[in-house]
């Protein structure tokens, strides 16, 4: 028989599983994530974009600080959050974009759309989109002219000025200059031999990013896969312009920031589902945006908008996709629901 007077039992508050992630550690993971194609983007635009990189990073990290120390609140700068923030922001821009122009683009998606609501998981939209959405309607200009890297590299603290510029491959669709679009290949594309911002140019290095984070179980693959399955399918069904289904297929999924934006932007923890179904209805929801802004809006990119706009969702799909808790019947669920 056991000897329970003997038994040393010590009673403890729950929770009483406790993991070994904390959010630097996730935070970090999403760093090393994207690492491949900042070198790349380095490579393919210059030090300056390593530069533009490291000024966005520090900008958000400053805003933070200093929120936090004039209203009082513990410092959160640690948790690497807005490292992250930083990073993609500056992945959503050209590599051209003047250091002044990313340190207030930096401040809007730290204090403005983060800390006012609360710090880190209380935001209801991505901070890095939120972000670029400010950039692109205050300084359209400067956020629209994308550094051709086969002419130049991009000046070194920002700027357009003798900048040899080029219309991305998803410009080019838009427009229907077929001509012009035939000297990139879905091959370039896919390894990222095109002008545009410096995280969205190597859909290879963001594949292997976004497998990454898979891997390490920091993201799900229901939001990436559903996302970029729901813009194949609806570009190989409806392609324009004549060109054929799976070629139209491979330079809508390739070009633009769709990779970047499915496997970073729309597993965002705070502003996307928590559960399986609902993570796949958000990335369909965020696919078929995509492809309508792109088909029928005026502006030749859709990822940024789309997210954002699914973000609003969030709450509703989570609501809806809530899963039964175990022993409640429909009937008592609908009643509790009346009430």
């Amino acid at each position: 028989m056991t000897d329970y007077k003997n038994l040393k039992l010590i009673a403890t508050s729950s929770p009483h599983i406790r993991g070994a992630e904390t959010t630097r550690s996730i935070m970090l993971d999403v760093i090393i994530a994207m690492v491949p194609a900042l070198a790349y983007a380095t490579w393919q635009f210059g030090f300056e974009a390593l530069l533009l990189t490291a000024v966005s990073v520090a900008g958000c990290m400053f805003w933070e600080w200093l929120y936090r120390k004039l209203m009082k609140k513990p410092q959160s700068v640690g948790d690497l959050s807005a490292v992250v923030t930083g990073m993609l922001l500056a992945f959503v821009c050209p590599a051209s974009t003047p250091l002044w122009m990313i340190i207030i683009g930096d401040f809007f998606s730290i204090v403005v759309v983060k800390q006012l609501f609360g710090g880190i998981g209380k935001n209801f939209v991505n901070p890095a989109l939120a972000g670029r959405a400010f950039l692109l309607g205050s300084y359209a200009g400067v956020m629209t002219s994308w550094v051709d890297p086969a002419q130049n590299k991009a000046p070194l603290f920002g700027g357009t000025v003798d900048v040899v510029t080029a219309a991305t491959p998803l410009a080019l669709m838009k427009s229907g200059d077929l001509e012009a679009l035939s000297q990139y290949s879905a091959l370039d594309m896919f390894l990222g031999k095109i002008p545009g911002s410096l995280g969205e140019v190597s859909a290879l290095l963001l594949i292997v990013g976004g497998v990454y984070l898979i891997w390490r179980k920091v993201i799900n693959w229901q939001t990436p896969v559903a996302y970029i399955g729901t813009v194949a399918v609806l570009t190989f069904l409806f392609p324009q312009h004549g060109m054929s289904g799976l070629n139209w297929m491979l330079y809508s999924i390739f070009g633009g920031g769709l990779m970047l934006g499915a496997f970073f932007m729309a597993t965002d923890y705070a502003t996307s589902p928590v559960t399986k179904k609902g993570q796949l209805i958000f990335g369909i929801g965020c696919g078929l945006f995509t492809v309508f802004i792109r088909y029928f809006g005026s502006y030749n990119e859709g990822v940024c908008y789309s997210i954002m706009v699914m973000n609003l969702f969030v709450a509703l799909i989570d609501k809806c996709t809530k899963p039964a808790r175990f022993g409640v019947v429909k009937s008592e669920k609908k009643e509790a629901a009346a009430k």
